[in-house]
């Protein structure tokens, strides 16, 4: 996966920070969204990153999540 593919949720991912949904369990499974960024470094130093995929979902809401929770919906 790289920066630039559509995505979409495959398994059960609940969050507590999506915007319509504040301090409440919220489940993304089956959102669509971009990956915005793959985190591999930190102020020029190598992170190995537990959620390391940036997914920019409709509106002002991102999730960072693993490779194993997505699957490519289509590739730039």
């Amino acid at each position: 996966m790289k920066v630039g593919d559509r995505v979409r949720v495959k398994q059960s991912v609940v969050v507590y920070h999506h915007p319509e949904h504040k301090k409440q369990p919220f489940d993304i499974k089956g959102l669509e969204g971009e990956i915005a960024a793959v985190v591999t470094e930190w102020q020029g130093r190598p992170v190995s990153a537990n959620l390391p995929l940036q997914v920019q979902f409709p509106g002002k809401f991102r999730a960072h999540l693993r490779e194993d929770e997505l699957e490519v919906i289509a590739s730039p």
